[in-house]
């Protein structure tokens, strides 16, 4: 990976996390193709347990096939839709692709420019980083690999929350580190 850093923006410019919250601190970078496995469902926010419990299981699954770990689990994010039901892949990212079993996915990640940054906090606080790292990359001029749909909701050609905490090390959701990666569109042919 070849990063390419953007400077983060400046605590005051624009709308922050708020008082006594660090300002986000995005990088876009470059990233190679990532074979994974995954479960996949349609979800609604309010249900994102139905897929998020299965993650365990995955683990277990790749490990009994020797699976080689790449990273940490990660949510992938095919459609966004607060109001109803999400596309949403639980998945773990590997070092060599493993073969398909059931309603075991494989699958890779794209390779692309794609901002990242981390969210140290409660999953359920989330939205707030999203919707911040959302406003800098409008100010940065930067253009989602995303796609409005009806309704307000949204397909990502790739957005990825990635879980660098372990829950058995670090019970307490509030420590926890988040990294977020969404895709940004290609540049312009030069």
């Amino acid at each position: 990976m070849n990063p390419q850093h953007s400077e983060p923006s400046e605590p005051g410019s624009g709308s922050g996390p708020g008082p006594g919250i660090p300002p986000l601190a995005p990088v876009v970078a470059d990233r190679a193709e990532q074979p994974y496995v995954s479960f996949r469902g349609s979800v609604r926010m309010d249900h994102f347990a139905v897929i998020a419990d299965r993650l365990g299981e995955l683990i277990g699954w790749a490990a009994a096939r020797g699976g080689e770990f790449a990273g940490a689990p990660f949510f992938r994010f095919r459609t966004v839709d607060m109001a109803g039901e999400s596309d949403v892949e639980a998945g773990i990212p590997l070092v060599e692709p493993l073969t398909a079993e059931g309603d075991i996915r494989t699958g890779t990640l794209p390779a692309g420019r794609y901002v990242t940054v981390v969210h140290t906090g409660h999953p359920d606080r989330l939205f707030d980083t999203i919707t911040e790292l959302r406003a800098w990359a409008d100010r940065e001029g930067l253009a989602w690999d995303m796609t409005p749909l009806a309704g307000g909701a949204e397909r990502w050609g790739c957005r990825l929350e990635s879980y660098l905490t372990d829950p058995r090390v670090e019970p307490d959701m509030d420590k926890w580190e988040i990294e977020l990666a969404f895709r940004l569109t290609d540049p312009p042919p030069s």
